[in-house]
């Protein structure tokens, strides 16, 4: 899975796909006709409301490919600097932990070393995953290297 370029749509025809519901099925769902859920599978992006009832229909959270990709491609935080400078402000949303490693995360990247497409140098550098983490992920997932 390419987590830097997601094609919402696609994804969504997969799984549709490979649980084998039927077009009607989905029109009747989305009160929709066969035309606007092909050009739902043709889209780059859909709405989010339309993403979380997809997300229900087909019983997948899509929105988790967008974390995955905020995870290994957002620029890093200056924590240190903002605090220092005063730019941290309390929010009322919720806040989340930015390291939260999923098996797919784990997978993607021990497959860029295991395929040479990165060195474990980069991948610290590039996804500013820590050293002692991927190297435990190394020992952990050996069979996956090796």
């Amino acid at each position: 899975m390419n987590y830097k370029k997601i094609h919402v749509g696609s994804l969504i025809e997969k799984r549709v796909k490979e649980l084998k519901i039927n077009t009607n099925r989905i029109c009747t769902f989305f009160k929709c006709n066969k035309e606007e859920v092909q050009n739902i599978y043709l889209s780059e992006n859909i709405s989010v409301d339309n993403l979380l009832k997809w997300s229900k229909l087909l019983k997948y959270d899509f929105f988790r490919l967008y974390s995955q990709h905020l995870i290994l491609y957002s620029p890093p935080a200056i924590v240190s600097e903002d605090i220092v400078c005063g730019l941290i402000k309390k929010t009322s949303l919720p806040e989340f932990r930015k390291h939260l490693y999923t098996r797919e995360i784990i997978d993607f990247v021990l497959e860029l070393i295991e395929s040479k497409e990165k060195t474990c140098q980069q991948i610290i550098e590039d996804y500013r995953i820590p050293k002692t983490t991927l190297y435990k992920w190394i020992s952990k997932y050996k069979e996956k290297i090796d």
